[in-house]
């Protein structure tokens, strides 16, 4: 097999769209790809979406139930920082590689009673990346990339973003999209956008925009760039998410 061949299969693979992610397990909707609109359940290693995580129970006789419980499996919610990360402890246990990537934040960040520590963090991001988890492949290509708690390494960093895109990281999607725009390579940066937004990445939308703009995209690859994102959006939003992003005030389409 010559490099050239390599290499286009390669690239098969890095810009395949993605397959979406799953749906909430309770109001069964495609899960939004924003972080900040999911929530990971410990208790019971659930992702739920936040429409679902802060919509309010009712118990048998439609009574409002005020003690807050995991809206899956119904155990009541954690009322301390030590409980929280038992419950991380005993799933990270169990190889759950979503428990991997929060506890490896929570290092990262020096928070829920952690002291900061980049390199217990790379550690768990490792192991939940090797257990095919994405978001942690691309907090490892962020920390090469910005020399964060490693030795910066652009080369590396990519090449965990290119890894994470294949998984369906869209944030790495459109990282790879400026790196191919500061190489001047705009039919792949392009291609990064384009896809990123079918994925939920408002973002993308906008660069290309400023790429058409710039008369370095036609006007029906951006109206092709907002016409996807509009789409994801009719997927996965619900009046009930909009409710939750009000009540926490976050945007999360």
């Amino acid at each position: 097999m010559t490099d050239t061949t390599k290499s286009e299969i390669y690239d098969e693979k890095l810009f395949k769209q993605p397959p979406p992610l799953d749906d909430c397990p309770i109001c069964f909707v495609r899960l939004p790809s924003n972080q900040s609109a999911q929530t990971y359940q410990p208790c019971c290693g659930k992702i739920v979406c936040n429409g679902c995580m802060y919509a309010p129970l009712y118990d048998d006789q439609g009574n409002k139930i005020a003690e807050r419980k995991c809206p899956f499996c119904r155990i009541t919610a954690p009322t301390s920082e030590k409980e929280i990360v038992k419950r991380y402890e005993k799933r990270v246990e169990l190889g759950d590689s979503n428990a991997m990537f929060d506890m490896g934040g929570f290092y990262d960040r020096g928070i829920r009673g952690f002291t900061q520590d980049y390199t217990k963090a790379l550690e768990l991001w490792h192991r939940a990346g090797e257990l095919g988890n994405a978001q942690a492949l691309q907090s490892i290509g962020y920390c090469y990339f910005h020399g964060e708690g490693i030795e910066r390494n652009e080369k590396i960093a990519l090449q965990y973003y290119e890894r994470a895109v294949i998984m369906g990281d869209y944030h790495s999607r459109r990282s790879l999209g400026i790196e191919e725009m500061k190489a001047w390579n705009i039919s792949r940066a392009k291609k990064h956008y384009l896809i990123a937004a079918r994925d939920g990445n408002e973002n993308a939308v906008t660069n290309v925009l400023k790429l058409y703009s710039r008369g370095l995209a036609t006007k029906e690859e951006y109206e092709n760039a907002l016409r996807s994102y509009q789409e994801y959006v009719a997927e996965v939003k619900t009046s009930q998410r909009d409710d939750a992003a009000k009540l926490m005030h976050k945007k999360y389409y």
